[in-house]
């Protein structure tokens, strides 16, 4: 892959993956075929910034578990309140590692 095409990726996306897995993804974007780029490069990546506000604002709803794709936690949350503003305080805390996990992951297994 080009040199150039691939820092420019990286640059722009760094806030959605976790700091210490970015050169871990560079190595392996750059031995991947130019070919793969364009699926790689459409990939709808979640932005760990909005999670956390909607987490902020409507995190003892659920929402941002739904959003995750972790249904049974939102629906305990949903019912719960948030486990009485327990299980909302924490995600306040821990929802940006995840939503920069998921996007790692959601990565690794298109490459």
């Amino acid at each position: 892959m080009d040199t150039q095409r691939l820092d420019m990726y990286i640059m722009t996306n760094q806030k959605f993956f976790p700091e210490e897995k970015i050169m871990y993804l560079k190595e392996k974007l750059a031995a991947m075929d130019d070919s793969k780029f364009g699926i790689i490069s459409t990939i709808e990546l979640k932005d760990p910034t909005t999670l956390l506000l909607i987490s902020i604002f409507l995190g003892f709803l659920g929402i941002d578990r739904f959003m995750l794709g972790d249904t049974g936690m939102g629906v305990l949350k949903l019912l719960t309140c948030g486990c009485c503003g327990i299980l909302t305080i924490i995600d306040w805390f821990s929802i940006t590692r995840r939503t920069k996990e998921l996007n790692f992951n959601k990565m690794m297994t298109l490459i």
